[in-house]
């Protein structure tokens, strides 16, 4: 069975969490996954921010901020002893997560949804739906579960 390199892009929302947990099932079935976390970070396009600040100290912020969102879905997977690889970008994050894992030739994409209907992810928008809309390669999206 062939190695899949999965990208799970996460934001230390709980959302995030059940696509890092659903991956985690995959791994424990036995699946052969190379997985890889990804943080994408708002980039600070003010110019007043940038008189104040220099582009190192703008870089070690995205750095430690990108960190603190991946240290929920990193402590899942430190817990269960499963091997993966952690990123930090920063960008547009829809256009960031769908251009990194075209790039560095990621097999599937699978990170977490709010599960809203397609009417108020029209309205309102979402990462997922963008990062659904534009990859060329497979999306998994994992939407919490159904209350009943």
């Amino acid at each position: 069975m062939a190695m899949m390199k999965v990208l799970v892009p996460v934001d230390g929302s709980d959302n995030a969490n059940r696509a890092v947990a659903h991956v985690l099932a995959l791994y424990r079935s036995d699946a052969q996954l190379d997985i890889h976390l990804l943080n994408v970070q708002i980039p600070i396009d003010s110019g007043h921010a940038r008189l104040f600040v220099s582009p190192e100290e703008l870089e070690d912020y995205h750095r430690d901020e990108g960190l603190a969102a991946l240290a929920p879905a990193r402590h899942i997977l430190d817990e269960a002893h499963v091997p993966y690889t952690h990123h930090v970008a920063v960008g547009h994050v829809a256009d960031t997560i769908t251009r990194y894992a075209k790039e560095h030739g990621f097999d599937k994409v699978v990170m977490g949804s709010h599960g809203r209907t397609a009417l108020l992810q029209r309205v309102l928008g979402s990462v997922a739906h963008e990062v659904l809309k534009r990859s060329t390669i497979p999306v998994t999206l994992v939407k919490p579960a159904a209350e009943g």
